[in-house]
């Protein structure tokens, strides 16, 4: 599979890590250098600085061809912005945003965007263990 991820922090590059120690094909994108350091020793796939709201970098990360996309950078609204263009633009059909503002990501659903919202998510995980424990007493 080939995998183009956008966004190199702490989510993006765990994600790259991972998927490239399964033997994907993997793309990722930044506008720091820097940030690829948090990618794991052993990670074979391929690093591109730049700004993925801009046409030519998603271009050269060859959006067009991935199988699938996850904006996962810290700014919501560029990660909505990467998911529509690639979509639309360059006809990804697999998308993935990550959105932290739950209300925004019930608002960008609506325009059928694939949306994980780590908020939502750790909220979900935090109530469910929370009522395992209650149930346990």
């Amino acid at each position: 599979m080939f995998v183009v991820i956008i966004g190199c922090g702490r989510l993006g590059s765990h994600i790259a890590s991972e998927l490239s120690k399964l033997r994907h094909d993997v793309v990722v994108v930044d506008r720091s250098k820097e940030a690829f350091a948090l990618l794991s020793a052993d990670f074979s796939g391929f690093q591109l600085i730049g700004d993925a709201t801009e046409q030519e970098t998603l271009r050269s990360a060859r959006v067009g061809e991935a199988d699938v996309v996850a904006a996962v950078t810290e700014n919501d609204n560029a990660n909505l912005m990467i998911a529509q263009a690639a979509r639309e633009i360059f006809g990804v059909k697999r998308l993935l945003a990550r959105v932290s503002d739950p209300l925004k990501g019930d608002i960008y659903r609506t325009l059928g965007l694939r949306i994980l919202c780590p908020t939502t998510v750790s909220a979900e995980a935090f109530e469910a263990e929370i009522l395992k424990r209650e149930e346990e007493s």
